[in-house]
């Protein structure tokens, strides 16, 4: 298996960016169409544990659309073949001060094209 095949890290690194382009910007069509739709798909959030598609989509609909601006560092995207990925990132945001952020996203390349399958998000004391 090759690791980190260049037009891969770029495909996925472009979907990347355009989910937080989406999640700033609170696109939710975008952000919907990032994840997997099926039940299987798996979302843990700072609050919320959420399974299925269903639910997924729900949270995103009833999110508030203020305070969404954060600033990444430390973005690591790596690719397994040509099909799977994963993207891991720290973030930081005025609204929340003293707290780091870390998202990891697990994607995989489907008949439908690149989508999360697995996510996680969550906040800890900035050292």
């Amino acid at each position: 298996m090759q690791i980190n095949i260049p037009n891969v890290v770029a495909e996925v690194q472009a979907l990347f960016d355009q989910y937080e382009d989406a999640l700033i910007h609170n696109k939710i069509n975008i952000l919907d169409d990032s994840f997997w739709n099926n039940p299987l798909v798996i979302r843990y959030g700072m609050n919320e544990n959420l399974y299925g598609f269903g639910e997924i989509a729900a949270f995103r609909a009833a999110r508030p659309s203020k305070g969404l601006l954060r600033s990444l560092s430390k973005t690591v995207i790596t690719t397994f073949g040509n099909d799977l990925a994963t993207a891991n990132t720290l973030f930081e945001r005025e609204t929340v001060p003293g707290k780091i952020g870390r998202q990891s996203q697990t994607w995989v390349r489907t008949a439908d094209g690149w989508r999360i399958v697995s996510a996680h998000v969550s906040l800890i004391d900035k050292v």
